[in-house]
């Protein structure tokens, strides 16, 4: 029987036709029940493409026996049973020995709570338990039967009951209602696909029934590779800078000693970011050499860089009292992993100070990182112990608070988010620092989107940098951004081992939403 049913696979669509003649419509569950859904709808797309047929998709559910049901429907309730094996029985019987007239222990324990509530069985002399009653309705069973036979029950509240009891679970089914199409007929024409030379020929294109295209019909799937979403943002944010004039700074250092990551950048050494809790400590090496020149065409005087740093921070220089503290050399050249991209920062600003421009000074520069740091923290939906940050910084002559502030405009404009509100924070290594909010109105309040300052003279002076060159800098992270553009409410799984790989795939590029 199984090979003569699959050896009629191919005569579905005549079979759909038949049946036509004789009723119109049909529901392919009551005219073609023991066919797979897949085969009748390939069937109809066919018939329907040739406007023999027209048919229309009934999606339902129906309720369905679990095991434990099924066992039900067929040999009665828990309950039932157990009433059933205390009538027969004339003086009652004592628990072990009702679980063995059952031969369920598991079903004698269940229907005799369930009979006691009932009231159809109770407890008599010497503890053992019998008949109360000399009927009963087992009505678990009339319902299931129902549902067995029906797929569904009049009263829904039995159907959510029978659930909660993990009696049936509720199935998904695909039917089809078919009605005859205006080119009806009881055979298929056979349709060309090409037009031949001999077509053209002959005439015979006059008269041949040619098969029309589906312009909607979808490609094959290619299984393609995919950008990350956060890929295609930082795509989006590289072009912003480079439109306005930024050079990309190399970011393959992940690993940075204490005194590019914190000393250099004018964080004390008792400052709470150099806390286990906060900073991830390399163990193997522990630490590294003193800052030094890493090729030949490297000029810049390390040594000197190096005790400005220990000067400012413990006795104080460029005009500031420093933080009085006795510097420690092995703490600066503790390995960590960096936990900001303005280390990188740092170490360009310090080359450029040994730069020479056309009047002899270092001169102007635009420099932009987009890449990963680390931070020691606790995992939730908004922070992950690694993140992308984005940042900028502009050195030049003559700049002020207000031209960050303007620039900040200008280039968050470009990412397609006005209304900036500025409020003022602090950084060890900027003052004046800001904040920078903007009105989010999907959840219709001010949100941070970024951080910001003119670096200190201790820092920046430190370098070699002359005492009328100032640098703003700004960041913000990755990840943000990319939550908010694709509609994301936990970073996991934009990020990490909970990624979805289907997400990765059917997300289509960004386009921020320029001015």
């Amino acid at each position: 029987m199984a090979a003569s049913h699959h050896g009629q696979q191919g005569d579905l669509p005549s079979e759909i036709l038949q049946l036509l003649s004789k009723n119109d419509p049909i529901l392919s569950s009551e005219a073609l029940p023991l066919r797979k859904s897949a085969d009748v709808k390939a069937a109809l797309d066919r018939l329907a493409s040739r406007s023999m047929i027209r048919y229309e998709t009934i999606d339902r559910e129906e309720a369905i026996l679990e095991d434990e049901g099924a066992e039900i429907e067929a040999n009665g309730s828990h309950e039932a049973r157990v009433f059933e094996a205390l009538r027969t029985a004339v003086e009652g019987l004592t628990v072990k020995e009702l679980e063995a007239a059952i031969g369920d222990k598991k079903a004698a324990s269940l229907g005799q709570g369930k009979a006691f509530k009932s009231k159809w069985i109770a407890k008599g002399k010497d503890g053992r338990l019998v008949a109360s009653t000399g009927s009963i309705q087992d009505t678990t069973r009339e319902q299931l039967q129902i549902i067995q036979k029906t797929r569904t029950h009049p009263d829904p509240k039995v159907v959510a009951d029978l659930k909660k009891r993990k009696l049936v679970k509720m199935q998904k089914v695909i039917s089809f209602r078919i009605n005859k199409g205006p080119k009806f007929a009881l055979e298929m024409v056979k349709e060309e696909t090409d037009l031949t030379v001999d077509m053209l020929a002959s005439g015979a294109w006059k008269t041949a029934a040619f098969k029309p295209y589906n312009f909607r019909s979808l490609g094959t799937d290619q299984n393609a590779g995919a950008l990350h979403p956060l890929n295609k943002v930082r795509h989006e944010f590289r072009q912003i800078f480079f439109e306005m004039g930024f050079e990309e700074m190399p970011t393959n250092r992940f690993v940075e000693t204490g005194f590019w990551n914190f000393d250099a950048l004018f964080v004390p050494q008792q400052h709470p970011a150099r806390d286990l809790q906060d900073t991830f400590y390399i163990s193997d090496p522990k630490t590294a050499d003193k800052p030094h020149a890493e090729t030949k065409a490297d000029k810049a005087d390390y040594e000197a860089y190096w005790n400005n740093v220990k000067d400012v921070h413990q006795e104080g220089k460029y005009g500031s009292i420093g933080y009085r503290y006795p510097w420690a050399e092995d703490e600066s050249l503790r390995l960590v992993l960096r936990t900001h991209t303005t280390a990188i920062s740092t170490a360009m600003l310090h080359k450029l100070a040994s730069k020479k421009g056309p009047d002899g000074r270092p001169p102007p520069a635009r420099y932009f990182s987009i890449d990963r740091v680390f931070r020691n923290e606790t995992v939730d939906a908004t922070h992950l112990a690694e993140f992308h940050q984005v940042e900028g910084v502009i050195a030049d002559y003559g700049l002020s608070l207000g031209g960050l502030m303007e620039f900040m405009q200008i280039f968050f404009t470009k990412m397609g988010i006005e209304d900036l509100r500025f409020k003022p924070a602090y950084n060890p290594y900027t003052e004046p620092s800001m904040e920078i909010f903007s009105f989010h109105k999907g959840l219709n309040k001010l949100v941070e989107i970024g951080n910001s300052g003119m670096f200190r003279p201790e820092m920046l002076e430190a370098m070699g940098l002359p005492k009328d060159m100032r640098v703003f800098g700004w960041g913000l992270s990755l990840e943000r951004p990319t939550m908010i553009k694709y509609k994301v409410n936990n970073i996991r799984e934009l990020l990490g081992h909970k990624v979805d790989l289907a997400f990765i795939e059917r997300n289509p590029a960004v386009r921020l939403e320029k001015t």
